[in-house]
């Protein structure tokens, strides 16, 4: 039974950014993929990580890898996989690197099963990777790839998605744990600079944000009877008759479930013309609230933030994690401390009573997104990591 899959991902027209980005961003964009395709010479970037599905990561890469596909750029796919054990150490390993110490410490009996696990993937995968090609290897899940293909002559690149701002016994036990499997990586990425272990060389970092797909189901334009509808069939709102089918398509329903029960249990439901406060991480109620709230205690990036300001609504945010990034000042209200709920109450109040306030910080968190948390964005930075990349590859081959 073969361990690693294959992940088909079609082909995205990056064409459908060009009205929402502009003509010159997406110029630039073309000639950009022009140079990459040229720098790698017929060579293939492959993405690995442990998820097909589910999760932020997963969703942008079925979004970048259509993208690059369509500008003629060799990229596949691949998902390795293990036993329950080898998820439950990665687990305990995501869980220390966030701080906390839930499932216990990581100790040699598991680090040598990490270790099998993965040299088992990589044989397989050295089946497909070809020296020069690019491997992109994400989150701890992979970090124990970069070895084997690196010395197979593979371009390593290992992409950390998760962090934190801060170091106590459990994020220096994590980072233990990955750091002798690090080594041989040529490249690191994450998504905030405050993320990167002192011991990574600064040289080696590069810091690039995820972004936000503005044509997913979550994302993407619906007019103020659609939205009602949704809602109203959801029960979510009182008094709302659907004047146009309520109907909707998401690839993960639970989430619906969870936001319906949240609501319907409640004292009692909104109006169609009341104001809302919401927080409802990744669920398209987003296009009914008046104000958006992240008060999260801690936060790897957080892109829920940015989807809700994509949809030109204020966010009142805790400060901290990836929240601190993407609500700049002039786009939303962050919170310096997220347990102070009078602070919060009156940021809350204030944007449901200054109508005028809110429509202004909405219209700027949309121009804030779009200017920095889009995909194109995202595909600029990592082909400035690239062209890096293979230039330093081809100076060293060259001396």
């Amino acid at each position: 039974m073969s361990l690693v899959k294959v992940v088909e991902v079609p082909r995205r027209p990056v064409s459908l950014l060009e009205p929402i980005i502009g003509e010159q961003r997406y110029l630039n964009l073309i000639e950009t993929a022009d140079q990459v395709r040229r720098q790698l010479a017929g060579r293939t970037i492959w993405n690995v990580n442990s998820t097909a599905t589910g999760g932020g990561v997963a969703e942008m890469l079925q979004v970048l890898c259509g993208y690059v596909s369509d500008v003629g750029i060799p990229i596949s796919w691949l998902v390795v996989t293990g036993d329950a054990e080898f998820f439950a150490i990665t687990k305990r390993l995501h869980n220390q690197i966030h701080g906390a110490r839930a499932g216990g410490p990581l100790d040699a009996a598991d680090a040598h099963h990490y270790t099998r696990m993965l040299t088992a993937n990589a044989v397989e995968l050295l089946g497909r990777i070809q020296p020069g090609d690019v491997a992109l290897l994400h989150d701890p899940q992979t970090a124990g790839l970069a070895e084997p293909l690196a010395r197979a002559g593979a371009r390593v690149v290992w992409r950390c998605h998760i962090g934190v701002g801060w170091e106590n016994d459990a994020t220096r036990a994590g980072w233990d744990f990955l750091r002798p499997h690090l080594g041989a990586a040529e490249a690191y990425v994450f998504s905030r600079r405050e993320y990167v272990p002192s011991w990574l060389p600064d040289d080696k970092v590069s810091i690039i944000p995820p972004s936000i797909d503005p044509f997913s189901p979550k994302n993407q334009d619906l007019d103020a009877a659609t939205v009602q509808a949704i809602l109203a069939t959801l029960g979510v709102l009182d008094g709302a008759t659907p004047r146009v089918p309520g109907g909707f398509v998401r690839r993960n329903g639970e989430e619906g479930t969870v936001a319906r029960q949240a609501v319907v249990t409640g004292e009692g439901r909104p109006g169609p013309g009341d104001p809302v406060l919401l927080q409802v991480s990744r669920w398209d109620l987003q296009r009914h609230a008046t104000v958006i709230a992240q008060k999260s205690l801690a936060e790897g990036f957080g892109l829920t933030v940015s989807e809700g300001m994509w949809k030109s609504r204020p966010v009142i945010g805790s400060a901290v994690g990836g929240i601190i990034d993407q609500i700049a000042d002039g786009t939303g209200i962050l919170l310096p401390d997220p347990t102070d709920l009078t602070a919060f109450g009156r940021a809350a109040r204030l944007l449901l009573d200054d109508h005028a306030k809110a429509a202004r910080l909405g219209q700027a968190a949309h121009a804030y997104v779009r200017e920095n948390y889009l995909g194109d964005i995202h595909l600029m930075r990592y082909a400035k990591l690239l062209g890096t990349l293979i230039a330093e590859g081809s100076s060293t081959q060259a001396g």
